[in-house]
């Protein structure tokens, strides 16, 4: 009798410490997460980014590379390595292959990437992309690009923070994370084509590209209000990709979401003019987060002082309950159309 009570006791015990480890890795809600996203690292990061010591961050030049060595030090800070496979936090991108389809004098570049390995689907990879250059020195102007895309650069670091500190506290992603920051957007997308030609991981391992271009303003068509983001792409490949996007708000953020220029027809064609294309004629379900065109788009006055950063915060929380839903789901997004 007193042994079967010892044998009794033990199995109790393994079967609570079972149940707790289970518990451990539930990563249903994102909540405790989606609060470690903070308005005021955002904020500080972005005057660093978009600052004029950065010189407008025009691709291959030393402003952008100084500012990819102070990106490259919040993600140290926060524990985050570069990817593995990959033997710094820079994939260069040559000249010769920016500047093949259209000679622009491009010197030599390089993307930025972090990586947070999954818990259980490691070989199946997230991306969430930005484009960290902008156009520079204008007449003696500085072009510093606090929207497009200091705001995108920011948010994905400070995603990466978010899952940096859900892994370390038990949460980390089942699936593989890549932040990618890319060059060469401003002259044709050439850092993600650069990445999708030439993957750091098979591209068929690619589940989905969140892309994030200028998400801290807002335009003329919401002059009212700033609880709104436009929505592209979610569901041209993949309906799972799209519900995603608004299950997520509608439980989570609430914000509006305006999909106005996913219309096909749209005449601004925006689905092709940001990084995540690149991906998506791979076959890789994107979606493509954007606060619309302001007066200051591509001019002197993008600065970081014009940035609403309670905007900015809520659509990197946006981005970020998405992004943690795909990388937590039991299955990745299904392509169901072409």
């Amino acid at each position: 009798m007193k042994k079967i009570l010892i044998l009794f006791l033990i199995v109790s015990a393994y079967s609570c410490k079972t149940t707790q480890s289970t518990t451990a890795k539930d990563n249903s809600d994102p909540t405790k997460y989606v609060k470690a996203i903070s308005e005021k690292d955002l904020k500080k990061m972005l005057y660093t980014v978009a600052s004029d010591e950065m010189e407008g961050r025009e691709t291959g030049s030393k402003g952008q590379k100084k500012a990819g060595l102070y990106m490259i030090e919040q993600y140290k800070k926060s524990g985050i390595s570069f990817p593995k496979g990959a033997k710094d936090f820079y994939q260069p991108v040559p000249a010769a292959f920016m500047n093949a389809r259209r000679n622009q004098n491009l010197p030599d570049s390089e993307n930025i990437w972090a990586y947070i390995e999954g818990s259980e689907k490691p070989d199946e990879v997230l991306v969430i992309s930005a484009h960290y250059d902008h156009v520079g020195i204008k007449d003696g102007e500085v072009y510093n690009g606090a929207d497009d895309d200091g705001s995108g650069t920011v948010a994905v670091i400070e995603m990466a923070k978010a899952f940096a500190k859900a892994k370390k506290q038990g949460h980390g992603p089942k699936r593989s994370i890549l932040f990618l920051h890319v060059t060469g957007e401003e002259h044709g997308l050439h850092g993600s084509r650069y990445y999708s030609e030439n993957p750091l991981f098979p591209i068929e391992n690619t589940i989905a590209d969140i892309n994030i271009d200028m998400i801290g303003r807002r335009d003329v068509e919401h002059s009212n209000t700033n609880n709104y983001v436009y929505v592209i792409g979610a569901d041209r490949l993949s309906s799972d990709l799209h519900n995603a996007v608004v299950s997520q708000n509608e439980k989570y953020i609430k914000m509006d979401l305006d999909f106005k220029f996913n219309d096909p027809k749209d005449p601004n064609h925006f689905y092709e003019r940001s990084d995540h294309y690149n991906f998506a004629k791979h076959g890789i379900p994107a979606v493509f987060f954007f606060n619309g065109v302001h007066e200051d788009y591509h001019g002197k006055g993008d600065e970081p002082q014009k940035i609403e950063y309670d905007a900015l915060t809520k659509r990197t929380k946006l981005a970020f309950v998405v992004a943690w839903d795909l990388a937590n789901r039991e299955n990745r997004p299904v392509v169901d159309k072409k």
